[in-house]
């Protein structure tokens, strides 16, 4: 049995895209932990989601609005301020697709997946720094603070239909390793996930669902609101600047990127000559799959070991 705290009772999250699929159930697993929660999304659903919250015994407050607007990000610091007095956690989770080969990509297709997902994680976690720095100063120690982002296996793979989705994600993973590095002396902790959950947004992707032990299907997102809900728990303290692959009965932890080979001229400066001597006989006969991208990730399954991708 654990004996950290992973409680949530007192604290207020901020959940993005909450009406439905991931963030609904992320959401839930955070009131169902103690947590108050501000429930953003576009439209009416949000409403829907304070009232199941509420029926838990937790506080909730809907704030509807794009994220990609700047200034939702303030409104949302805001509304837990004011209603809750205070802000401890925010899980940046909205999102949009425009699922496009590149060579058919438009800008608005462009446009609209990196303002909804960059730009709307940006936003929030801008204007949550800001309340936490000041806080922090204010008291002179630490402050209790959480940020869990949602990238993608698409940026670690580079899904070919999805070169915006894909840039969208890669930024995502790396503004959450700048706010882990920024952040992390004033108390705040930031780590991102790549999930893979049956939701709306991504039922062309995953078809139906398929129960597993327990009844829960295999690709349900309260799988995922469950690691999302611990990241944002105390007991998450020591956990920054990390990327979880989570789905099914997996969670994986990514290791940072490492160098492969390294290529020195010897007489200190390269000439193409060299470079070819070197770099084409290295390249030669290379396995197609063992290239930056990482296959091996995208072919996890959901027993944590690893197969060979196909096609």
């Amino acid at each position: 049995m654990s004996t950290t705290n992973t409680t949530l009772e007192g604290r207020t999250a901020v959940v993005t895209g909450a009406g439905a699929g991931l963030g609904r159930a992320e959401a839930l697993a955070l009131a169902g932990l103690g947590a108050n929660v501000v429930v953003n999304d576009v439209g009416p659903a949000a409403d829907d989601v304070v009232a199941e919250i509420k029926a838990l015994g937790a506080g909730a407050v809907a704030v509807t609005g794009d994220v990609g607007d700047w200034s939702m990000g303030e409104r949302l610091v805001a509304a837990a301020v004011e209603t809750f007095g205070g802000l401890d956690v925010v899980v940046n989770n909205a999102g949009v697709l425009r699922d496009r080969m590149l060579f058919n990509l438009s800008e608005s297709d462009w446009d609209d997946v990196l303002r909804v997902h960059l730009k709307g994680h940006a936003g929030l976690s801008r204007a949550a720094a800001v309340h936490w720095r000041a806080a922090s100063k204010a008291s002179g120690a630490p402050v209790y603070g959480r940020v869990v982002n949602t990238s993608s296996e698409a940026f670690l793979f580079g899904a070919p239909g999805q070169p915006n989705y894909s840039a969208a994600k890669a930024g995502i993973t790396a503004l959450t390793l700048a706010t882990a590095q920024g952040m992390s002396r004033y108390g705040v902790r930031a780590n991102a996930i790549c999930p893979r959950a049956r939701t709306a947004m991504t039922a062309d992707s995953f078809g139906e669902g398929v129960d597993a032990p327990g009844g829960l299907d295999i690709m349900a997102p309260e799988r995922v609101a469950t690691l999302v809900a611990h990241l944002a728990s105390p007991a998450a303290d020591g956990i920054n600047g990390q990327v979880f692959v989570v789905y099914g009965d997996m969670v994986a932890l990514l290791a940072p990127p490492t160098v492969e080979h390294k290529f020195t001229a010897a007489d200190g400066t390269f000439t193409p000559e060299e470079l070819d001597a070197q770099l084409t006989p290295y390249f030669t006969g290379r396995d197609p799959y063992r290239n930056y991208a990482a296959y091996s990730v995208a072919a996890l399954d959901t027993t944590g070991t690893q197969q060979t991708p196909t096609g």
